[in-house]
């Protein structure tokens, strides 16, 4: 098939370089159109019970997501020109298009009784700047008694103060929110300039701003680091030009082709498929590699040109083809997780895996063909010393010390056992930032002053019209209740909810003394409901976003810092009997939903379904195997020199306290699909020397090492150093997986060289035996 194959493509040769030129083309405009996703990544599955509910929040209450924060700590904030400039800086933001709301310390409302309409008047504090320190005092002393802001819009014990600015949801998973981002921070940057402080930024739409930002521009600076980083090392192995310029050229191409596949399939740039580009830069030109050291072997060994070409084919075609699809499976089993992040980059990463492949089974052929033959001095990387003697090494131990090897293999796979059971599994929103990132800084601020930013929230469904009201307000005592519990946990913030909009209503309705700023009694509360009855009453229109349509259903909204899943799973396995408790099953329905909530279930979903996919990986690379080997024994085998690497990395990242979570758990699934390949090329080389050339199970096995060695050296070498480039990355979680796949591969490389060899001789030693036996027979003969 293989020679069919070659002729197919050398015969044919003008007609697949116009196609791949008009594809490429075609391609090529399609990548043009691709976007960056600005929408909240969306990872759990549509059929989740934890997804679904936070679904049917977003649809009552809307986007929990939505509020951007400002945070300003000065002990001059009352000034006068300090207090002015942040009035000017509240409404500036709040004319931009694209802004619902903006809440600020200059623009807080009050609720006064009027007693002949029976109706709260809302009244904002300040309609206007304030002229003189005094009124700016005369604001300073209502804000401190109006004890609703405490701890939400202004921290008094810490002289600080927020503010807090709703996107449009519209806007908010737009392009435009860079744009409105980006002029917020400019309109606060001429504060920070002229009263010589720090303003700090977070929320929901700045992180994801900020994240996407960098994502973008970490895309364009890993493509270029690929691009360098491989062209050097191909110079240095080749010397020569023209095949380092040919192996990038395709490789390249293969890039458009990945870019253009996203916009086809409707996918957009995330974090993940950000990496697909520079990934298939480092993972296709080890296919060249083979290419090119194949086809220069044949021209040393004979001096035919065409011939060279079509052996070049022949001889690595099948081993590379299962090569790259084993690494295809390694990616193509995110498509298992049934998260939409996962399955884009992992059917993205796949397909374009192998027409990357194609591309090189075609090109570097057609290209070579065109070429005249290379000088001596390209070929010396055939025959060097350094090579030679390294795999004549590899060579000599694996004929003569495999118990060695094989005590090495245990010693390593004991220590890291041990490795693994320091790993931690514990995830934070912000935890692929540096500690020293204005990002995480920022978000550590806000959790000191107002115990953090990222949405709790509780929805409480009555089950019944008008329910939050009726039965004497039962319900709304039942919050108050449950309120008074989570005071204890210093991870939430003051809540928002419908208990401290009725606390605002009663301190208004008895004179505006901050000691009224309580729980009514029954009694109080019917008094105090007659002031409600109208739904255009101003009052009712403040508390109109706490509850739905039928008053059945009412939320109560906590920010809470970013304490990492391990924590949050403890806090909801303390608060859930406590909702049990105050709330019974059979008359409410509590549901604890929210980002933090997601994001606690997506990163236990994940961390589930990436060891499942694991696994699949495992179960599809072996039967790829199956190919080669009808024999059980050396499929299972011929896995243990991709699975020890595995295992020495998972110890590594428990060592130095590198955690799991869903960015660094990628790595496994990845590298055995990549390191797969190193077993395969060597398996193919192994099967043509015992089977088509007739040797001996040794002869085999040292013609192998000699045969493939130097190319699998080369494509550790283009690996180690190609991945390596991920470590430059802001993000944490990247810049290990960088490290870690680098690793795994060099030792991937080792075990696939002197470990494989090794237990392929075990297994045949009865041949061996058989085969000795024989000779001497013969000899006494």
């Amino acid at each position: 098939m293989w020679n069919k194959i070659a002729e197919l493509i050398i015969r044919n040769r003008l007609f697949w370089i116009g196609l791949i030129i008009v594809s490429t083309i075609y391609m090529g405009y399609q990548a043009s159109r691709i976007q960056l996703s600005y929408e909240f990544a969306r990872i759990l599955p549509a059929n989740d019970p934890i997804e679904q509910e936070y679904q049917r929040f977003r649809k009552l209450f809307g986007e929990d997501g939505s509020l951007m924060v400002i945070g300003y700590q000065s002990s001059e904030m009352y000034k006068l020109d300090n207090f002015n400039d942040w009035y000017d800086l509240s409404q500036a933001i709040k004319k931009h298009e694209g802004i619902k709301n903006v809440i600020s310390l200059t623009n807080l409302i009050d609720l006064k009784v009027n007693e002949t309409t029976k109706r709260f008047d809302v009244k904002p504090l300040l309609t206007q700047k304030p002229k003189s320190q005094a009124e700016v005092d005369s604001i300073k002393d209502k804000i401190a008694n109006l004890k609703f802001y405490e701890g939400m819009v202004v921290n008094s014990k810490t002289n600080t103060t927020l503010m807090a600015i709703t996107f449009n949801e519209k806007d908010l998973n737009s392009k435009k929110r860079i744009s409105i981002v980006q002029e917020i921070r400019d309109l606060a940057h001429q504060f920070e300039v002229k009263h010589k402080t720090t303003l700090h930024f977070s929320g929901m739409p700045f992180i994801r701003t900020a994240t996407m930002q960098k994502v973008s521009h970490e895309m364009e600076l890993f493509m270029g680091l690929a691009v360098l980083v491989t062209a050097v090392i191909l110079w240095f192995f080749f010397r020569s030009i023209r095949f380092t310029l040919v192996s990038i050229l395709v490789v390249l191409i293969g890039v458009v082709f990945s870019v253009g596949t996203l916009v086809m399939m409707g996918y957009k740039i995330t974090m993940l498929t950000g990496l697909i580009p520079p990934l298939l830069i480092v993972i296709g030109v080890p296919n060249c590699i083979f290419l090119i050291n194949r086809y220069q072997a044949e021209l040393l060994a004979h001096g035919d040109k065409q011939l060279a070409i079509r052996n070049m084919i022949t001889g690595i075609g099948l081993s590379t083809f299962l090569a790259n699809m084993t690494t295809a499976i390694g990616f193509g089993v995110f498509y298992f997780t049934n998260s939409s992040l996962l399955v884009e980059f992992g059917v993205v990463s796949a397909l374009n895996v192998m027409v990357t492949y194609v591309l090189c089974l075609v090109l570097v052929p057609i290209s070579v063909y065109y070429m005249g033959l290379p000088q001596v001095k390209h070929l010396k990387h055939l025959d060097g010393q350094w090579a030679k003697k390294f795999l004549s090494w590899i060579d000599h131990t694996v004929h003569n010390h495999r118990p060695a090897i094989y005590l090495t293999a245990l010693v390593v796979v004991l220590v890291s056992a041990y490795g693994v059971t320091k790993i931690n599994v514990i995830g934070y929103v912000v935890d692929d930032l540096p500690k020293k990132d204005p990002i995480y800084t920022d978000l550590r601020f806000f959790e000191e002053n107002f115990n953090g930013v990222l949405p709790f929230e509780i929805m409480i469904d009555t089950k019944r019209k008008n329910g939050v009201f009726d039965n004497q307000a039962e319900a709304l005592y039942k919050i108050k209740s449950l309120q008074n519990r989570l005071k204890q946990y210093k991870e939430f913030s003051k809540p928002l909810s419908i208990v401290e909009a009725v606390r605002f209503l009663y301190q208004s309705y008895k004179g505006g003394e901050g000691r009224y700023f309580i729980m009514p009694s029954v009694f109080e509360l019917s008094k105090l409901s007659e002031y409600l009855q109208t739904d255009s009453s101003s009052a009712s229109k403040q508390i109109k976003p706490f509850l739905n349509d039928d008053k059945s259903i009412t939320r109560i909204s906590y920010q809470m810092a970013d304490v990492g899943s391990v924590r949050i799973k403890e806090l909801m396995k303390e608060i859930q009997p406590q909702v049990d408790e105050i709330f019974p099953k059979d008359q409410y329905k509590v549901s604890l939903t929210g980002h933090s909530l997601v994001f606690l279930k997506s990163n236990d979903y994940l961390l589930g379904n990436l060891y499942e996919s694991l696994l699949i990986a495992i179960v599809l690379i072996a039967l790829v195997g199956m190919v080669l080997f009808r024999s059980i024994p050396i499929i299972i085998l011929s896995k243990l020199p991709c699975l020890i690497p595995l295992a020495l990395t998972a110890g590594i990242m428990g060592f130095f306290d590198i955690h799991f979570k869903p960015s660094t758990i990628l790595i496994f699934s990845i590298t055995f699909g990549i390191a797969s390949d190193g077993t395969v090329y060597f398996l193919t080389r192994y099967r043509q020397e015992l089977e088509e050339k007739g040797h001996s199970v040794r002869e085999s096995i040292t013609n192998t090492i000699f045969g493939t060695g130097l190319s699998m050296i080369y494509t550790a070498v283009i690996l180690f150093c190609g991945f390596s480039i991920f470590a430059a990355s802001s993000f944490g979680g990247t810049a290990a997986m960088g490290v870690m796949v680098s690793i795994t591969l060099l030792i991937a490389m080792c075990t696939n060289l002197i470990l494989l060899p090794a237990l392929l001789l075990t297994i045949n030693r009865k041949k061996l035996d058989v085969r000795k036996t024989k000779a001497v027979v013969l000899e006494e003969q």
